[in-house]
C-alpha cells in the first residue's frame, strides 16, 4: 500500500482553468474575482454580507475588532480547538475564558457557559469543532440574556446546519477557513459572514489597511491590517463553491465507511453526530476508550506512521500550549474532559478521494496497533 496523507485538497481541471483564466487579466488582488466569491458565498449561507480576507485567523481576529471587543473584556470559549480560536482574542488584548467541553460532541459544554460569566463578559465565540454544530440554542438564549455578542468560529464546518440553518449564520458573524485541509479550499484564506452591514463595512476597511470604501488608495481611515484575498485564490475558491456539495458528499461518504468499519473496534470510538445537526466532514477523529494512556496513543500514531499511514492527535488541548500556560497558569486539572479526550484522540487519514481500499487499510492496521497495547 502506497503512503496514505492525512488529507489531500480534491482539485480538478475545474479549479485549474478556472486560475488560469485571472493570470490572462490584470486584476491579480482587489479585483472583480474577489467580489464575485464573496457574493456566491453570501448566497450559499444565506447572509447579507461575506469579507474575503486571507486566512480563518484573520477573519476571527476582525470579528473580534469590529464587535469592539477590547482589552479586558472577556470571551467565553473552548479550550479544545485549534490555538486560532483563543489567540485572535489575546490580539486585541481580550481574555479568553474557556469551558470544558462536552465528552461527546466535544464542543464547549452550554451547560457551563453561565457559570463563567461576569460583568466583563463581552461575548461567546463557540467553535463548531471538526465540522459539528454546537448547542446554539442555548447560547443565543444565554447571548440575548446578558447582551453577549455571538462569533462563530465556523472554519471547519462550511456547510454544516444546525436545525436546518447553516453554522456560521446564526450569530452576529462567522468565519470560514479555506487551508488546503479543509472542505473547500483557496490554499490559504477566509471569508467572514455576517448580515450585520456596520461589521462588514468594518472588516472590508480592517482587511485593506484602514482604507475607507470609495476612498483614495491612501486615505486610511483607522488602523488597519493587510489581510487581503488575491483574486487568484477567490477563483480556486469559486470553482470549489460550485463543486461544494459534491466536495461534501464524498467526504460525507468515506466517514460513513469509516465508520462501518470501525464498529468492530470496540475500544476505538467513531464521531458522535447530534440529531438536529448535518454534519460537514472536516477530519475523521476517533476517541480511544479511557484505559489507553497518552503514551499508548502516542505509541499507536508512531506504528500507524511507520505503515505509511498519515494521522495525528487532534487537539492538544489549548490551555496546556507553553504560551497559554506560562500567561495564565494554566496545569493539568483545569479541564479534565478536554485534556482526557485531547490524550486519546486519533486523527485518520481523511479527505474525498480516499478510496475503499485505503479505508479498509487503515482500519485493519489500526487493528493491529491497537492489539499491541
Amino acid at each position: 500500500m502506497k503512503e496514505i496523507p492525512l488529507s489531500s485538497p480534491d482539485i480538478t481541471d475545474l479549479e485549474r482553468k478556472t486560475v488560469l483564466e485571472v493570470l490572462t487579466t490584470r486584476h491579480l488582488s482587489l479585483g472583480p474575482k474577489v467580489l464575485e466569491f464573496e457574493e456566491k458565498l453570501a448566497y450559499y449561507t444565506g447572509v447579507r454580507h461575506a469579507v474575503a480576507v486571507n486566512s480563518g485567523t484573520s477573519g476571527l481576529h476582525l470579528c473580534v475588532k469590529a464587535l469592539n471587543i477590547g482589552e479586558g473584556d472577556e470571551v467565553i470559549t473552548t479550550p479544545f480547538s485549534f490555538v486560532a480560536s483563543a489567540n485572535c482574542l489575546l490580539y486585541e488584548r481580550a481574555v479568553p475564558v474557556f469551558v470544558d467541553i462536552d465528552p461527546l460532541t466535544l464542543n464547549l459544554d452550554v451547560r457551563q457557559i453561565e457559570t463563567k460569566i461576569t460583568k466583563r463578559t463581552k461575548a461567546i465565540l463557540p467553535v463548531h469543532v471538526f465540522g459539528q454544530p454546537c448547542d446554539m440554542d442555548e447560547i443565543l438564549r444565554l447571548a440575548e440574556k446578558y447582551s453577549l455578542r455571538v462569533i462563530e468560529d465556523s472554519c471547519e464546518a462550511i456547510g454544516a446546519t444546525y436545525k436546518g440553518r447553516k453554522v456560521g449564520t446564526l450569530g452576529d458573524c462567522g468565519v470560514f477557513a479555506f487551508y488546503p485541509n479543509k472542505q473547500m479550499t483557496t490554499g490559504e484564506g477566509g471569508i467572514i459572514v455576517t448580515s450585520d452591514a456596520q461589521v462588514a463595512t468594518l472588516c472590508r476597511s480592517l482587511r485593506n489597511q484602514g482604507r475607507g470604501e470609495g476612498k483614495g488608495w491612501l486615505a486610511h481611515e483607522r488602523l488597519g491590517y493587510n489581510y487581503r484575498l488575491s483574486d487568484i485564490l477567490c477563483a480556486l475558491g469559486l470553482a470549489q463553491l460550485e463543486r461544494i456539495n459534491e466536495l461534501l458528499a464524498k467526504r460525507e461518504k468515506v466517514a460513513s465507511l469509516y465508520s462501518r468499519l470501525l464498529k468492530s473496534l470496540p475500544s476505538v470510538r467513531p464521531p458522535f453526530v447530534s440529531s438536529d445537526v448535518t454534519m460537514s466532514w472536516f477530519v475523521y477523529v476517533v476517541v480511544l476508550e479511557e484505559r489507553f494512556t497518552r503514551e499508548q496513543r502516542d505509541r499507536i500514531l508512531i506504528g500507524l506512521r511507520e505503515w505509511g499511514i498519515g494521522c495525528s492527535n487532534y487537539f492538544p488541548p489549548i490551555h496546556l500550549q507553553p504560551f497559554y500556560a506560562n500567561a495564565f497558569g494554566y496545569k493539568r486539572g483545569d479541564f479534565p474532559i478536554t485534556e482526557s479526550v485531547s490524550d486519546r484522540t486519533i486523527a485518520l487519514p481523511f479527505y474525498g478521494e480516499l478510496g475503499e481500499e485505503e479505508v479498509r487499510y487503515v482500519v485493519e492496521r489500526l487493528r493491529e496497533e491497537l492489539e499491541k497495547t
